[in-house]
């Protein structure tokens, strides 16, 4: 499947925006945890766990051509962490004794908003790709 150009944007904008949030929670991690109310470690992990993510994404969008499988496991994978944002904003206290800010959960369903637009632009790429492939 070719990438096509709403495809490559979506990708790369997700890529930039997970890496940056990434880059943000490791290296900033002791100084926004107050403001979070959320542990440094959790922070820190968290970001760790955004950067190999947004290389993936990253290298998927720069790349010519694509496995449609590949760009769906990440539409899909996207709409999980929406869903999980929106579940821990809402359980966090109750399930995990955990006392997030309102900060805190701005920043979670920002970025829920945020990973439901890039899915939703990546699978309207993908479906022009697929279109294309088989005109």
């Amino acid at each position: 499947m070719p990438t096509t150009p709403t495809l490559r944007f979506w990708m790369l904008a997700d890529a930039a925006g997970s890496g940056a949030t990434g880059l943000l929670l490791v290296l900033a991690a002791g100084a926004l945890a107050p403001w979070l109310g959320l542990p440094e470690t959790l922070l820190r992990v968290a970001g760790a766990l955004f950067l190999p993510w947004a290389a993936l994404v990253a290298w998927v969008g720069l790349r010519a051509v694509n496995l449609p499988r590949l760009v769906g496991a990440i539409v899909a994978l996207n709409l999980v962490y929406v869903l999980d944002c929106v579940l821990f904003a809402a359980l966090a206290r109750p399930w995990f004794g955990l006392a997030p800010t309102g900060l805190e959960l701005a920043f979670l369903l920002a970025q829920a908003a945020a990973v439901l637009a890039f899915s939703l632009g990546q699978w309207a790429g993908m479906r022009q790709g697929r279109a294309g492939a088989l005109a």
